[in-house]
């Protein structure tokens, strides 16, 4: 019926009767009347009534389905309710609220970086920020061999955060999305392009925390059909090598 047994309707489907087998005798009006399952889903469980068939086991293993169930939706009530309380607390953080200004930032992300980060303070360059959050490496070259290594001192749970923060960003922003499938292209793999792109959002934050100012997005000047480009508020250039994207 469903590929994610996780799905919430799926979940008070199981718990709208008082074994599994009653489930197969359902009505639709009945069926309709259960939270999250909408006319669609009703068909659904519909065709599976009629061909479903138990196994002899049903009798002692159906408790157990139904009561995995309920702590899977109260599972999910809580993580909601920890969510809604972590974007509360990330309000009350000048850190968290600059960083939730980028765009595909969530709370939960903002929340653990500016908890891992602290204070900029505690970094003398972006450089030491971007190896800190786990966006950078460090140089291995040695001779004619060219080559880099990851580094030791990272924050993991930083860099978790920070994973997740630029996969949701590139999907926000088209110049990061293309530096990403540019990185791709290339024959880098998935976690290697976001770990590129991040590697340029760290300097952005580390400007945006030092200035103390939030990312916004600026509408290019000069054209009567104003086109919308991501920009951060930071007014000094970015400097880019001959083999970086221009993506601005």
């Amino acid at each position: 019926m469903t590929s994610e047994a996780s799905n919430q309707w799926f979940l008070n489907f199981l718990l709208s009767a008082q074994t599994l087998p009653q489930l197969a005798r359902l009505r639709k009006a009945t069926l309709l009347k259960i939270p999250a399952v909408g006319r669609k889903y009703a068909s659904l469980l519909e065709g599976w009534q009629k061909p479903a068939h138990f196994s002899e086991e049903v009798e002692w293993v159906s408790e157990m389905i139904q009561e995995d169930a309920w702590r899977c939706l109260d599972l999910e009530d809580k993580i909601k309710a920890l969510g809604t309380k972590i974007k509360q607390v990330a309000q009350d953080s000048k850190i968290a609220k600059m960083l939730l200004s980028i765009p595909g930032f969530g709370p939960v992300s903002t929340s653990e970086l500016a908890g891992e980060i602290r204070t900029i303070e505690r970094f003398s360059k972006e450089g030491s920020l971007a190896l800190y959050l786990g966006m950078s490496t460090l140089d291995n070259s040695s001779g004619k061999y060219q080559g880099s290594k990851a580094p030791k001192h990272v924050n993991t749970r930083a860099k978790a955060a920070m994973m997740i923060a630029i996969d949701r960003h590139r999907k926000y922003v088209p110049e990061s999305q293309r530096y990403y499938e540019k990185k791709r292209s290339e024959g880098k793999k998935h976690n290697q392009a976001i770990r590129a792109l991040g590697r340029h959002v760290c300097r952005i934050i580390y400007k945006m925390l030092k200035e103390k100012r939030e990312y916004h997005i600026r509408p290019l000047t000069g054209n009567t059909k104003t086109k919308v480009t991501s920009r951060s508020c930071v007014k000094t250039k970015i400097r880019r090598s001959k083999n970086s994207v221009n993506a601005k």
